[in-house]
């Protein structure tokens, strides 16, 4: 009842043409004993009472009941077709806005797949639900009791025989729905699975050949193919053992029809007129009894499809705007980190971070694999929030600044760089739409991505693939950083921004952005030394904890982990130092 409650708060904004829609079904369900009672007058009047004239009236009765039903029953059809459409519409727009809504922490723990299952095979269950079982169980029940109420206006007792067997017929689709429900949850669950392996072949398909993995990849999908057909076989199975109880229990209804109305017949208690109107309404007594089944088979699914969509409307996120600020038109650019510690669950990041930066001054992060440095800017724009300390700008908590704002006022590229499949001009204005081509030009060179540009096909017009494949990662990550600069942020976070590029091409990235950081704060997380050599503040980082800080100069004196890194990436091996201490950084995270 809880999925028919949650669906209903959809549907109610609906409910006239609904009740319309209901309205007219139970206006089909009552035209449809008219044609039984006609055949039934034509036996009676017109065969045995010689009533000829009668025929073609009853024939003509006939035609204009069944054009009239199927003129109404097409009308509530469209009716309930536009309800779905326009409750599945509403469900999918609040479903993508909650996506929007979810942090990293939602996405860190689920699935691709199992997102896509839920918008797209659960919600056509929903729609299914709403455009036709609704009316579909209206209607066979409102021609059930139509049924059963003429009968027994014709002839109570052979009604009652008639009707003996059904109260067994619905002890065993109660069954079958009982027993049915858990095997729809169970496919359901598969298919998110299944869905998932999918979803990474595809987004990795690169990576699956580079590895002539094909086959691998293939088992897997089979596997997991396996699991969702032997999930549906488990549901078949419950049907083979309900249905054909079920058919049998309806088809009696011929046989004691036959016997107890034949007898009737003979015994001039029913007329065979009455008789042949009992037959005819067979079909409202058997077809609903028969629907029983799937009609349940089709509610389980919803209800299992349902309770995932409601999950997901109903996640929170667990980072929310506390106090909103909306009265700061530009942020200074000051950021202060007071004491802060991070932990993915039990597993502790960030130690006791303590720094601050101030606007027009550049801040280096260096430091092994998994040391921290992106989860430190991720603290920064809120991504996360810091188990304990505090995270600062201007002064003011970012548990504090609207986070749409906060977020505004910076500029990330980040590390695994990501493009839309759109134009180049549409994938770096993306944070300003509204710019100009020119301004979209300017940015690109001070990228250094203007000139590979216009030498594609179709320049600034050219359609980049999905995720920006077809282009290098130097490309990609030039794009990304002439994205983060149209955007003209107050703090700008460059997270391993030109580890793809020449050193030629760094160097000239790296004037033009001195030139275009007076008056902003900016982030350089870097494994190579002469992306962050220029810093004014240059953090070491490992284990989540800063070892060593300073500018270049500073570093090198202490003659500590940064000085042995800088003298390894300048190809000096010959201090005397164990082997754990030559760290090749480049390419790595």
């Amino acid at each position: 009842m809880q999925s028919m409650r949650w669906v209903w708060r959809y549907i109610r904004n609906f409910r006239f043409r609904l009740f319309s829609g209901l309205f007219l079904a139970l206006v089909v369900s009552a035209l449809n004993m008219l044609n039984p009672f006609f055949a039934g007058k034509i036996v009676d009047k017109v065969i045995y009472g010689h009533q000829n004239d009668l025929l073609w009236l009853f024939l003509l009765s006939m035609i204009g009941v069944t054009m009239v039903k199927t003129i109404i029953r097409y009308n509530y059809q469209l009716m309930f077709e536009r309800v779905s459409q326009s409750v599945i519409f509403t469900i999918r727009e609040k479903l993508y806005d909650r996506l929007n809504q979810l942090d990293f922490s939602f996405y860190d723990r689920t699935k691709t797949g199992d997102i896509m299952a839920r918008m797209t095979g659960d919600l056509e269950a929903v729609r299914h639900f709403t455009a036709w079982v609704i009316y579909m169980i209206f209607e066979n029940l409102a021609i059930l009791l139509f049924a059963i109420g003429f009968m027994f206006y014709i002839n109570p007792l052979l009604a009652l025989a008639m009707i003996a067997v059904t109260p067994i017929i619905g002890f065993f689709a109660t069954r079958l729905s009982f027993r049915v429900k858990p095997t729809f949850a169970a496919i359901r669950g598969q298919f998110a699975r299944l869905n998932s392996v999918v979803q990474e072949n595809i987004s990795g398909n690169r990576v699956v050949k580079a590895f002539a993995k094909e086959e691998y990849e293939i088992d897997k999908f089979s596997v997991e193919n396996e699991a969702f057909k032997e999930k549906n076989l488990a549901s078949s199975r419950v049907w083979e053992k309900y249905l054909p109880v079920l058919d049998s229990l309806a088809g009696v209804l011929t046989v004691v029809m036959i016997l107890i109305g034949g007898t009737m017949v003979i015994n001039r208690s029913l007329t065979l007129g009455e008789l042949v109107t009992f037959n005819s309404l067979i079909w409202a007594l058997n077809n609903p009894m028969r629907m029983a089944g799937w009609l349940i088979n089709d509610v389980q699914r919803f209800i299992a499809s349902a309770e995932k969509v409601e999950d997901l409307l109903n996640t929170k996120p667990e980072i929310t705007n506390e106090t909103k600020r909306f009265n700061v038109k530009q942020f200074k650019g000051v950021v202060d980190f007071d004491h802060v510690s991070f932990s993915y669950g039990d597993e502790p990041v960030l130690n006791d971070v303590n720094f601050k930066a101030l606007p027009g001054q550049t801040v280096g992060i260096i430091g092994p694999t998994g040391a921290g440095k992106s989860t430190l800017v991720n603290l920064l724009s809120r991504f996360y929030d810091a188990t304990s300390g505090e995270v600062r700008v201007d002064g003011l908590n970012v548990k504090d600044w609207d986070i749409p704002k906060l977020r505004d006022s910076m500029a990330m590229v980040m590390q695994d760089i990501f493009l839309f499949s759109d134009t180049i001009e549409g994938n770096i204005a993306y944070g300003n739409p509204n710019a100009s081509l020119e301004d979209v030009q300017i940015a690109a060179k001070m990228a250094e991505a203007h000139d590979f540009i216009t030498e594609l096909p179709d320049g600034y017009d050219t359609i980049i693939g999905e995720r920006g494949v077809g282009l290098s990662g130097g490309q990609r990550q030039r794009i990304a950083l002439g994205r983060a600069i149209l955007k003209n942020p107050s703090i700008l976070v460059l997270d391993d921004t030109t580890s793809a590029v020449d050193m030629e091409t760094e160097l000239r990235i790296q004037r033009t952005l001195k030139s275009i950081l007076q008056e902003k704060t900016c982030f350089i997380i870097a494994h190579r030394i002469s992306s962050v050599k220029e810093a004014d503040l240059i953090l070491v980082m490992e284990n989540g904890t800063i070892i060593e800080r300073g500018n270049h100069k500073e570093l090198l004196a202490k003659k500590g982990y940064y000085y042995k890194v800088f003298r390894n990436q300048n190809g000096n091996f010959d201090d005397q130092h164990d082997s754990e201490d030559v760290i090749y950084l480049n390419g790595a995270q």
